[in-house]
């Protein structure tokens, strides 16, 4: 009997209700407005990156295809988060369908680890660029970036399509109020009154495998990178290395540091207050969307002139 009752609670009640940011109701309206603006700045600045490099031939470079497709995922990512939280602080609607959750969770946790993947995509572009120049060209020719982008877009989606598929397995009795302003994926977990151990062992695996192993990609990369650039005569040629590197090194920074925060406060980190948390993990999903085309359009000449060039800005670049 109770496997029944607990079975059918799908078609009874088939949804989940977000709280928004526990503890910091009086001021939901000002995160919300906060978030609103990230949004739009998201969306201004990466459809701005992406208009620019497919309208420019001489943008059509292994750095700059590997910037549009950041600026694709970031807008997916942004969009999958911002317009249902910003519902659910401004008019209050906290209710989320079963489908609609699962949808959205996959979403964020499959283009984040897209994310990830092209920051070390970005990273080996570096590497080649200032350790063997001369094979730049050659080596990431437009074939090989096309199959490191689908190898990136693959990864994504075959490691994340377990989440929302072990989800529909668990039954969830009586809670389904999420503590999230959006449906993260061990958020939803911890509800189930069924055994969840397969989702969590699978969740932490996940995480363990495409951070773990992006970041000792990048580390790696940027490890030769100093190798080669510190055998380089004359300070004047070692800087101009590191700069090329400057603006990537900033936004792996805005990527991975909050998200590692956030990671191991909601599995590790029962001193950090609730609040705290599910404030950062809302802004970790918005902040890099919003920073990484400002970051690009300041330290990188061609982009800061080709944006310009659009809006038909004269003067001193």
């Amino acid at each position: 009997m109770t496997t029944l009752r607990n079975s059918s609670w799908r078609l009874i009640q088939p949804s989940f209700f977000l709280i928004g940011i526990p503890g910091l109701e009086e001021s939901q309206h000002w995160i919300a407005l906060l978030l609103c603006v990230l949004y739009l700045l998201a969306l201004l600045g990466n459809v701005t990156i992406l208009l620019t490099i497919w309208t420019d031939p001489s943008l059509h470079q292994p750095m700059y295809l590997f910037l549009a497709m950041l600026s694709g995922i970031d807008l997916v990512l942004a969009s999958s988060t911002a317009p249902k939280t910003l519902a659910v602080l401004l008019v209050h609607a906290h209710e989320i369908g079963y489908t609609v959750c699962l949808i959205q969770m996959f979403f964020i946790h499959a283009f984040s680890s897209m994310e990830s993947g092209v920051l070390v995509a970005m990273a080996l572009d570096r590497y080649v660029a200032i350790c063997h120049p001369l094979h730049h060209s050659t080596i990431l020719h437009p074939r090989v970036i096309g199959r490191i982008g689908m190898a990136v877009l693959v990864r994504g989606l075959l490691l994340l399509l377990p989440f929302p598929i072990l989800l529909r397995r668990l039954v969830f009795c009586q809670a389904t109020v999420i503590g999230h302003a959006y449906c993260e994926h061990m958020a939803v977990v911890k509800l189930a009154c069924s055994e969840s151990t397969v989702n969590r062992a699978y969740g932490l695996a996940v995480a363990l495998l495409v951070v773990g192993l992006d970041v000792l990609a990048v580390g790696v990369s940027y490890a030769l990178i100093l190798q080669a650039v510190l055998k380089v005569p004359g300070g004047e040629a070692r800087l101009k290395a590191f700069s090329t590197c400057g603006s990537h090194i900033c936004v792996i920074l805005v990527f991975y540091v909050p998200g590692i925060f956030s990671f191991l406060t909601h599995r590790f980190g029962q001193q950090v207050p609730h609040h705290v948390h599910v404030l950062l993990a809302t802004l970790y999903l918005l902040v890099p969307p919003a920073l990484n085309p400002l970051v690009y359009g300041v330290k990188t000449q061609q982009i800061r002139q080709r944006v310009l060039r659009v809006f038909d800005i004269k003067g001193q670049i």
